[in-house]
C-alpha cells in the first residue's frame, strides 16, 4: 500500500530537511495508509530541538502544544500539524505521564518508546518506512502487541491498557498473548488515570466493529474503571427470553445498535441493574422488574464519575430508564410518548429496544421485531404529518389565554389540557374551536 502524505505535511517535512533536520511522518497515519484508511491527523518527528523548531517555523503560526515534552503545533495553510522532538521518556509518574523526557538525535530510540508495534512505525519524506519493532508484520497479521515488555509499557501509562483494547475494537485485531496477559495483570492501575481520558477511549472502543469480542473477552478489565459491570458478568438470566448472560447481552446488544457513542454506551449500561434485581418465580424463572429505572440511576453515577457531558448523560439516562417499557402499538400512545420527549428520542428509544431484542433468544422475536415495525412506521407517519404533540404546537398560546381572562398558573394548566384533548383526537388544533372550548369549560 503506497502512502500520500498531503501538501501540508509534506510542507512541514520540507521546512525541516532543508534546514538540516530529519523529519518523519510518523504513529497512527503510517498505521492507517498501510490499512488503505485515510488518516485524520499527521504527526511529525524530528531530530530538532524544541526551542529551534519555533525559529525553523518563524513565518507560521505555532502553538507550545506541549513544549516540556518537546511537541510544537504548527499551522500549515488551514491545516495543523503536530511536530515532536525524538525523545526519551524517563520514569513515569504515577502510571500516567513521565517526569522527565530526553530529548535523542536518534530515531530508533524514539520509535522504542511507543505504545504498540503497530504505532511505531515512521516514514521519510520519500514515503521510505523506517519499522523497528515489527509493526508492518503485525499489522499484516491484525495483532495489537505492545513495543517492548508490556508490563512496562502499561506501568508507564496505564491508559495503553484501554487504548489496546480499543485499537482492537476499532480494527478488529487480536491482543498478543503476552500483551493481553499484562493487561490483565496490570488493569488495576487505571485508577490513576483521569476520568476525562478514560471515557474518550471508552467512546472510541464502543464504536469499533469488533466490540462484541473485545468486551466479552477483556470484560474484566472494564470493570476496574466501571465496576458495576462486573456483577453481570457470567450472570446467567434463566428466562425463556434470554440465552446469554447479562454481560453477553450486553455486549451483543451494543454491537448492533449504530456506532454512536451515546446509544452505544446506553448498550453498555442498559441492563448493569439486573444482578441486582433479580427475582425468581415459583417455576425457577429468574425475572428483572424495575431493572430499567434502577439501572438508569446507577448509569447517572457512572457517567457522573467519567465526566461525561452534562447533555450526552442525561440522554443515556432517559433511554436507559424507557429503554424496557413497552408502548402499545397505537397512535395514541405513541403521541403521548413523543409529547413526553420528542422525535428524535422516540427513534433512538426503538433502535435501543430493536438492538436489546435481537440480542435475545428466539422466543416470540418475530412478534417482538412485528411491534416494533409497526411502531416505526406510527412514528414515521406522525412526523410526515406535522402533528401537535407539545405545547409549543398549539394554535392557541398564553396571550390568547391571557385575553379571555386567564391568569397565572391556570394559563398553563389549560394548556396542558388542551394539548392532551388534541393528542387524543377529542378536539382539533384549530385556534377558534380550542378558544370555545375553553369559555365553554372553564
Amino acid at each position: 500500500m503506497n502512502i500520500f502524505i498531503p501538501e501540508y505535511a509534506r510542507k512541514a517535512m520540507e521546512i525541516l530537511v532543508g534546514n538540516g533536520f530529519q523529519a518523519y511522518a510518523v504513529g497512527g497515519c503510517i498505521r492507517d495508509s498501510l490499512l488503505g484508511k485515510t488518516p485524520q491527523d499527521w504527526d511529525i518527528c524530528t531530530d530538532c530541538l524544541p526551542e529551534k523548531l519555533k525559529e525553523v517555523f518563524k513565518g507560521y503560526r505555532t502553538i507550545d502544544t506541549g513544549l516540556k515534552h518537546g511537541t510544537v503545533t504548527v499551522l500549515i495553510g488551514t491545516e495543523l500539524v503536530e511536530i515532536t522532538t525524538f525523545r526519551s521518556d524517563g520514569e513515569y509518574e504515577n502510571h500516567r505521564k513521565p517526569e522527565q523526557v530526553r530529548f535523542v538525535s536518534e530515531l530508533q530510540e524514539d520509535l522504542i518508546r511507543r505504545d504498540f508495534t503497530v504505532n511505531a512505525m515512521c516514514c521519510d519524506i520519500n514515503c521510505k518506512i523506517y519499522d523497528f519493532c515489527g509493526g508492518r508484520d503485525d499489522l499484516k497479521s491484525g495483532i495489537i502487541r505492545c513495543v517492548g515488555k508490556a508490563e512496562k509499557r502499561f506501568e508507564e501509562d496505564a491508559l495503553r491498557i484501554l487504548r489496546g483494547l480499543r485499537f482492537a475494537s476499532v480494527l478488529d485485531f487480536q491482543i498478543e498473548v503476552e500483551t493481553a496477559k499484562a493487561m490483565f495483570e496490570k488493569k488495576e492501575l487505571l485508577k490513576f488515570i483521569s476520568a476525562e481520558r478514560i471515557s474518550e477511549e471508552l467512546k472510541k472502543l464502543l464504536c469499533g466493529k469488533a466490540v462484541e469480542k473485545i468486551l466479552v473477552e477483556y470484560g474484566e478489565i472494564l470493570g476496574a474503571v466501571i465496576p458495576e459491570i462486573l456483577p453481570c458478568i457470567g450472570f446467567e438470566q434463566n428466562n425463556p427470553h434470554h440465552c446469554y448472560t447479562v454481560w453477553e447481552h450486553i455486549a451483543k446488544s451494543v454491537s448492533l445498535v449504530r456506532p454512536d457513542p451515546v446509544i452505544r454506551t446506553v448498550m453498555l449500561l442498559h441492563d448493569i441493574a439486573k444482578p441486582k434485581m433479580k427475582t425468581v418465580d415459583e417455576s425457577g424463572i429468574y425475572h428483572f422488574k424495575k431493572h430499567q429505572y434502577v439501572g438508569a440511576e446507577m448509569a447517572k453515577e457512572i457517567l457522573k464519575r467519567l465526566k461525561y457531558d452534562n447533555r450526552s448523560a442525561d440522554y443515556i439516562f432517559r433511554l436507559i430508564w424507557e429503554h424496557d417499557n413497552r408502548i402499545p402499538a397505537q397512535v395514541s400512545s405513541v403521541k403521548r410518548f413523543i409529547s413526553k420527549h420528542d422525535f428524535q428520542f422516540y427513534f433512538d428509544y426503538l433502535e435501543v429496544r430493536r438492538g436489546d431484542t435481537y440480542a435475545q433468544s428466539d422466543f416470540r422475536l418475530r412478534e417482538k421485531l412485528d411491534e416494533l415495525d409497526e411502531l416505526a412506521k406510527i412514528g414515521l407517519d406522525l412526523y410526515a404529518q406535522d402533528c401537535c404533540l407539545k405545547v409549543s404546537d398549539l394554535a392557541i398560546n398564553g396571550n390568547d389565554l391571557i385575553e379571555l381572562g386567564l391568569c397565572g398558573k391556570e394559563i398553563g394548566e389549560w394548556l396542558d389540557r388542551i394539548l392532551e384533548l388534541v393528542i387524543d383526537d377529542r378536539i382539533s388544533n384549530d385556534k377558534n374551536e380550542l378558544l370555545d372550548y375553553i369559555r365553554e369549560h372553564r
